[in-house]
C-alpha cells in the first residue's frame, strides 16, 4: 500500500508540475517581469526584492504562500533559465508534496481511490489550499505591499486548515451540528481578516488583478490535473503486478 501510495503520488505530481509548470511560464511569468520593470524604477535594489518575492511566489501560485523583500541577503537563482527551472523543481516538489497528501486523506477518510474521488478531493485541496487564502490574501507580484511575511505565512496555514476542516465536516461528516460547525471553520479566518497593508505601487491595478485571476486559474489546473492523475496512477499500479 506504502509503494502504491508513494508510486501514484510521484507521477501525478510529475504530470501536475509539468502542466503547472508550463501555464505559469505562458500567463504568469510575463506579468511577474513586467512587474519587475515597475520595482526597479521604485527601489534602489530592485534584484534582491524581485527575485526573493518571485521564489515565494513559486508556491503562491498553488496555495503555498506570497512573497515579500527579505532585510538580510539570501540565495536567489540567476534571472532567465535558472529561475525557470528552479520554479519549476518548487513546482515539482509541490506537487508530489500535496498527491501524497491527497492520497493519504483519501485512505484516511476510507473513500475508494478513482479518478472521480481522487478529483473530487483534489478540488477541496484547491479550495483550501489556493481558493480561500486568496480570498484574503491573493497572489501578489512584485512591488505590491504587504504585512510581514510570517503574518501572513501564519494566516494562510490557519486558512488552508480551518477550510479543509470545514469541508470535511460538511461533505464527508454531514448531519445538522457538523456541516454548521464546518461552515464557521470557513468562514472565521475572512470574519479574522487577514494580515494585509495597502501601500502606494506605481504597478497598474489591471496588472495586479490579471496576475491573481491567472494564478488562481494556473493553480485550479494543477490541484484537477493532479486528483485524475492520482486516480488514474492508482488503478495502473495495481493492474501492473497482475499483468
Amino acid at each position: 500500500m506504502t509503494i502504491r501510495l508513494l508510486s501514484a503520488a510521484l507521477v501525478a505530481g510529475f504530470l501536475a508540475a509539468c502542466v503547472a509548470s508550463g501555464l505559469q511560464f505562458a500567463l504568469t511569468s510575463p506579468l511577474i517581469l513586467e512587474a519587475e520593470k515597475y520595482e526597479t524604477h521604485a527601489s534602489l535594489e530592485p534584484v534582491q526584492a524581485s527575485s526573493l518575492i518571485v521564489l515565494a511566489h513559486a508556491g503562491s501560485e498553488h496555495g503555498a504562500g506570497h512573497g515579500a523583500g527579505a532585510e538580510t541577503e539570501e540565495w536567489q537563482p540567476a534571472p532567465g533559465l535558472p529561475r525557470l527551472a528552479f520554479t519549476a523543481l518548487a513546482t515539482l516538489v509541490s506537487g508530489v508534496g500535496y498527491a501524497l497528501l491527497l492520497g493519504a486523506v483519501l485512505l484516511a477518510t476510507g473513500r475508494p481511490v478513482t479518478r472521480g474521488e481522487a478529483l473530487r478531493f483534489a478540488i477541496g485541496g484547491f479550495l483550501a489550499a489556493s481558493l480561500a487564502p486568496a480570498i484574503g490574501l491573493p497572489p501578489e507580484l512584485p512591488g505590491m505591499g504587504g504585512e510581514a511575511l510570517a503574518l501572513r505565512q501564519t494566516w494562510w496555514i490557519a486558512t488552508a486548515l480551518a477550510t479543509a476542516a470545514g469541508l470535511y465536516l460538511v461533505a464527508i461528516r454531514g448531519g445538522a451540528l457538523a456541516v454548521a460547525t464546518g461552515l464557521a471553520l470557513i468562514v472565521a479566518p475572512h470574519v479574522w481578516g487577514a494580515p494585509h497593508v495597502a501601500e502606494s505601487s506605481a504597478l497598474p491595478a489591471a496588472v495586479a488583478a490579471q496576475f491573481a485571476a491567472r494564478s488562481i486559474a494556473v493553480a485550479f489546473a494543477f490541484w484537477a490535473v493532479l486528483g485524475l492523475a492520482f486516480g488514474w496512477a492508482w488503478d495502473a499500479v495495481a493492474r501492473k503486478p497482475a499483468a
